[in-house]
């Protein structure tokens, strides 16, 4: 059985996600070690790019330019995308600054420029085609098991 190439990312959040996979990682070691050779994934290994993968994992909502145009890569490369977490499905806690009092904007709005932040903050949905999603903050780490299980 060939393996499946597999990336992990992360966007603007806390990474909880991130931290419930290397859990689930710890439990399926060498399960997940038979079944998928990960392509791209920072927290365990150096040298990533983005290239052909089966699926992508993707924590995280979308708050730069750099982090959209790296979003749209994935998606060219992926051949699924699961978003993971309430950042990367609906935008929130990251996105909270969206529904700021004009006022608060206003008062944020050169910091929001120096970091260079796009005027909101996003879910991956706002971009690109997402396939499947997984709510929660962090992502539930039974539905994760059994999305990675029907991969």
């Amino acid at each position: 059985m060939q393996k499946k190439k597999a990336g992990v990312f992360s966007f603007t959040c806390c990474e909880g996600c991130t931290v419930v996979f290397m859990e689930l990682m710890n439990r399926h070691f060498f399960d997940y070690k038979s079944r998928f050779y990960f392509a791209s994934f920072r927290h365990l290994k150096t040298g990533n790019k983005i290239q052909k993968m089966d699926f992508a994992l993707i924590e995280g909502a979308i708050s730069t330019a750099s982090e959209k145009r790296k979003l749209l890569e994935i998606r060219k490369n992926a051949k699924k995308i699961i978003a993971i977490g309430s950042c990367a499905v609906t935008g929130m806690p990251s996105s909270q600054r969206n529904n700021f009092r004009p006022e608060i904007k206003k008062k944020i709005e050169k910091q929001i420029k120096q970091l260079h932040q796009l005027k909101t903050i996003e879910p991956l949905k706002k971009y690109v085609k997402v396939d499947l999603e997984l709510s929660s903050c962090p992502v539930n780490a039974a539905q994760l098991e059994k999305a990675i299980e029907e991969l």
